[in-house]
């Protein structure tokens, strides 16, 4: 197999056990970036507590621990997927510029090393081609994790109404108004599958549905791509620092790329963190309320509406969830993908002995 088929499925791996062990924190997450919130509270209102953990214990008493895991199949098809074509065509990028870059070397020009700019060229194109491919995925997967969140904003939103209109109301209309508000109180949000979520998504906006938001989303490539140049920089220092100038030179250890992957990711994260809140917003049900605040029409639309109604701190939403969540999830899937191409190498090697052993016998 080649090294980038590999890589690509040691990603995949990788990435499906960060996904099981992070997704309930990637759920909080992904509701706590699309609730919508007033600019500015009135004085003496209570404030509600906004914490993950609360949010969390919230989550599983409204709607079970199955709350937690809204939408996981597709989640881990998607970061199998996603993982796997990104670690692929990175690999294959990588390769060919290291080539290039000894070749340079040995005509005198340069070291014969990749530098920063090249790691994050070599990151930018692969997560552009990750983005594209699977970004239907992701759609789906938003959906699923907000649902419940949108159904009950949708139920209060008509519970206010037929409030509104029983204070109107003649004494006649008021008992059957109580009633429908009756029946309208005792309703839940109904079971959310993953070919009902494909069927709003199409009924809402077609095929272009399934690729809303991929304008941030193209240009969240630059969160990996941040994440990778930071990586491979740390992983180029502390093996020079290590070896020196011997040959071959030493791998690191599954603890060394744990900590340089959590390093690498709060750095991307911190920077590129508004993008992927403008990106869920505009992934996630839009009818939420009535409200003009609570729709958007497209990017730009949905970044003016976020700055006008909310300021700049909703752009940060969550971040502290978010951080835990993608820098944790990060470094397991560094070390177990690090750990995974190790295995496959050390698997190729025995399967090379055991056939010329085998030949000889022969």
């Amino acid at each position: 197999m080649s090294s980038a088929a590999v890589n690509g499925l040691a990603g995949a791996g990788g990435g499906i056990i960060a996904q099981i062990i992070t997704y309930p924190l990637q759920t909080v997450n992904t509701r706590q970036q699309t609730e919508r919130s007033a600019k500015k509270r009135k004085a003496g209102s209570g404030a509600t507590d906004t914490s993950t953990l609360f949010q969390m214990l919230q989550l599983i008493q409204n709607e079970g621990w199955g709350g937690l895991y809204s939408g996981l199949k597709p989640s881990l098809f998607g970061t199998a997927a996603s993982q796997g074509i990104y670690y692929y065509f990175y690999q294959i990028l990588k390769n060919k510029v290291e080539d290039i870059a000894v070749a340079r070397g040995k005509k005198g020009l340069g070291d014969g090393t990749v530098g920063m700019l090249s790691w994050l060229g070599i990151a930018a194109v692969a997560g552009s081609i990750n983005v594209l491919l699977t970004s239907p995925i992701w759609v789906l997967v938003t959906r699923m994790q907000t649902h419940t969140q949108a159904e009950r904003k949708i139920l209060e939103s008509k519970r206010d109404l037929l409030l509104k209109e029983i204070s109107r109301a003649n004494s006649l209309e008021v008992t059957i108004l109580k009633d429908r508000l009756v029946r309208l109180e005792s309703e839940k949000p109904h079971p959310y599958g993953t070919f009902q979520a494909i069927r709003e998504v199409y009924r809402e906006s077609g095929i272009r549905g399934f690729w809303k938001g991929l304008v941030p989303t193209l240009i969240m490539v630059c969160n990996p791509s941040i994440q990778f140049m930071i990586y491979e920089t740390l992983a180029k220092r502390l093996q020079s620092k290590h070896s020196g100038k011997q040959l071959p030179k030493r791998n690191l250890t599954a603890m060394e790329v744990f900590l340089m992957g959590a390093i690498a990711k709060l750095g991307a994260t911190v920077v590129t963190y508004p993008l992927l809140v403008v990106k869920s917003r505009l992934q996630a049900k839009q009818e939420i309320g009535r409200n003009v605040m609570s729709r958007y029409t497209g990017t730009i639309d949905a970044i003016i509406k976020m700055v006008r109604y909310e300021g700049f701190h909703g752009f940060y939403k969550g971040m502290g969830t978010k951080i835990v969540q993608s820098v944790f999830a990060a470094s397991v899937l560094f070390m177990v993908k690090e750990e995974l191409v190790r295995l496959a190498v050390l698997l190729v090697a025995w399967s090379r002995t055991m056939l010329l052993t085998t030949s000889k016998k022969r």
